[in-house]
């Protein structure tokens, strides 16, 4: 799927807020500057998150607690060592568990065959323009337009 700017990334992450239920994982894989984060602050405004959503790279996690269902939104890119990565994503995994949370990882790559049943979401620079989205539900599913 084609989105041409900011505005409809945060429509498209609006719209993928409402097919996701409490312990969802979405991964969000793309080059930096794709629109990762802008897509998890429209999940989050679907979800009525008050709060600002950030980029979690020199954190590693936020949570966010104010919306109809809580978020999580972590990124891995700073972190190079696959037991480290595992690490820290299975402890975000059982606190999202715990609390009934999205959770949703930037630069998944290096736990993602520890994942079972996720969300993928690969996003990629258009040719001229704007992004491509690639979407996959966990039971491959969903389309979304």
């Amino acid at each position: 799927m084609f989105v041409e700017n900011l505005k409809e990334t945060l429509n498209l992450g609006e719209k993928i807020s409402l097919k996701l239920n409490p312990q969802s994982i979405v991964l969000l894989k793309g080059p930096i500057g794709a629109g990762k984060t802008s897509l998890v602050q429209g999940i989050a405004k679907g979800l009525s998150i008050s709060e600002d959503i950030t980029s979690p790279t020199f954190a590693l996690s936020h949570h966010y607690y104010s919306g109809k269902i809580p978020l999580f939104h972590i990124d891995l890119y700073r972190l190079e060592n696959i037991s480290s990565a595992k690490e820290f994503f299975f402890s975000e995994e059982e606190e999202a568990l715990q609390s009934q949370a999205i959770l949703v990882i930037e630069w998944p790559e290096l736990v993602e065959p520890v994942i079972e049943n996720f969300w993928k979401i690969e996003i990629s620079y258009a040719k001229n323009y704007g992004r491509n989205y690639e979407i996959r539900d966990p039971k491959n599913l969903l389309t979304f337009s």
